[in-house]
């Protein structure tokens, strides 16, 4: 990765929240533990946080209530100022901006859908999503025109003049996405956009945002304590727990080589198969003399289970965009499929 590619990126962040917190900035290291600010009556929402953020990826960070996730992003997008460490944005430390540029920011570059859906009542949705264009200054009818358009973006053609009221929960969280689209940012954040929805609304509305991921190519920061939905739109997974990343990696990495006890425990009660692609298990060619029908590494081992099961050599070709990515080791992929044998 190269500096180019980072869009954001936190070193050694501290969020703090207590009496005179900001003093205790000079204080704050990788060595200082929970216990030590409840000491002092203080409490880390988020602890010696670093990553960094690639252009075009989608980064979820996910943690039960109370591990600091929401909290996190909110530093991210400078909604709470730090304790310690720095946030850039492109480059730019943004707890230097001033307050005129930080404005700006957010309405040239970032997207905001957060868990409220927070519609103004007395608009309607194609209002509610024309307001930061109007807060911008731009002109009626080209804000209008940009909010009709991210109407039918997110499915909502034929319902502009509907007021919140009239909308169901899944639509009103539409009009909410859409409305973050129109000022076109580059960077969009969402904090449990999804999680006040029943079950069936929610799915359809992941994969509206999976549609929506695949035609924008944002940079995205999605917050979740839903491990399932976590897996299914991720690029990387970011697990917290008490303010700090227990790991950050890959949704195969994260299930496959969890680095704590505790993302272990988080992991276990997922099925592997249907998250780990069988490229995650191909082994070099070498030498070695390839033979028959080769599976698409990019599938799970879930979906080619059958193709699996069904074949009998012991090292199964796979293949990438038509040519040969590697050898699949059957008995390790029917060891994951099927648990290892007795």
């Amino acid at each position: 990765m190269t500096a180019d590619d980072v869009v954001i990126s936190c070193r050694n962040v501290w969020k703090v929240f207590g009496d005179r917190a900001e003093r205790l900035a000079p204080r704050l290291t990788p060595q200082t533990t929970p216990e030590d600010l409840r000491a002092t009556n203080h409490i880390a929402a988020v602890r010696d946080v670093s990553l960094d953020i690639r252009r075009g990826e989608m980064l979820v960070v996910m943690g039960l209530s109370g591990s600091g996730k929401s909290t996190l992003v909110r530093c991210l997008a400078r909604l709470l100022d730090i304790t310690a460490g720095t946030v850039t944005v492109e480059g730019r430390d943004i707890g230097k901006f001033s307050e005129t540029d930080l404005i700006d920011l957010r309405r040239r570059k970032m997207g905001m859908v957060f868990q409220s859906f927070g519609l103004l009542p007395h608009r309607t949705a194609q209002e509610n999503v024309a307001f930061p264009l109007e807060m911008r200054g731009q002109d009626r009818s080209s804000r209008i025109a940009r909010a009709r358009d991210m109407l039918a973006l997110v499915g909502l053609k034929g319902r502009e003049g509907y007021f919140p009221r009239e909308l169901s929960g899944g639509q009103q969280q539409r009009v909410g996405i859409a409305r973050s689209l129109a000022v076109e940012p580059d960077i969009w954040f969402l904090d449990e956009p999804f999680s006040a929805l029943d079950p069936l609304i929610r799915r359809e509305m992941q994969d509206e945002f999976l549609r929506l991921k695949a035609m924008l190519a944002k940079t995205i920061v999605f917050i979740t304590h839903d491990f399932d939905e976590a897996l299914r739109l991720a690029d990387r997974i970011a697990i917290m727990k008490d303010g700090a990343v227990e790991q950050i990696d890959t949704p195969e990495r994260i299930v496959m080589a969890p680095a704590t006890p505790y993302v272990a425990k988080f992991t276990e009660a997922i099925d592997r198969s249907r998250v780990v692609h069988a490229g995650a298990l191909a082994l070099p060619v070498g030498d070695r003399v390839v033979e028959g029908e080769a599976l698409p590494a990019d599938e799970t081992l879930h979906a080619l289970a059958r193709r699996i099961v069904g074949d009998s050599r012991a090292l199964i070709p796979l293949r990438t965009g038509g040519k040969i990515a590697g050898l699949l080791d059957r008995k390790a992929a029917l060891d994951l499929l099927l648990g290892p044998a007795a």
